[in-house]
């Protein structure tokens, strides 16, 4: 349940930094769409709705935050030569990882797959390095991250 509502935060948040779609308005239609599919698979409860909306508000309040830490982990790069899909999957993991109570490894395992299934073929295995690095940086206390859950 967890996943679909990463993915559906995911959706949304694409759909607003590249369509230029206001946030609250993509989540609605990303929502409408995940509701369709619901016939086809696990089917995303209210907690994962609720949990979505937590994601992106997150997000949005703390991005400056959250882009910062991205630059300063990814050398090398800058967002505009990132894929636009690695680069939502990797701004969402990364709130999470710093503010969520989830733990890593989960959490950064559902990054993978969502960038795998909506980036290029390199994507996994990118998001996958960064979120490590992340990791990296959080244990050597660099960075501070709430408590996780165990």
């Amino acid at each position: 349940m967890l996943r679909r509502a990463r993915e559906l935060a995911f959706k949304a948040l694409f759909a607003h930094t590249q369509g230029g779609v206001p946030l609250w308005e993509a989540f609605q239609h990303a929502l409408s769409e995940s509701l369709e599919e619901e016939a086809y698979g696990e089917a995303l409860d209210e907690e994962g709705i609720a949990f979505a909306r937590r994601l992106l508000s997150g997000y949005v309040q703390r991005q400056e935050e959250v882009d910062r830490v991205l630059k300063e982990t990814v050398k090398g790069w800058d967002f505009g030569q990132m894929a636009k899909t690695d680069l939502t999957v990797l701004r969402l993991a990364t709130y999470e990882m710093l503010y969520e109570p989830t733990p890593f490894a989960p959490l950064i395992e559902v990054a993978v797959k969502i960038a795998k299934r909506y980036g290029g073929e390199h994507s996994g295995s990118f998001v996958n390095g960064v979120l490590a690095r992340v990791l990296r940086r959080i244990e050597a206390g660099e960075l501070q991250a709430v408590p996780k859950e165990e």
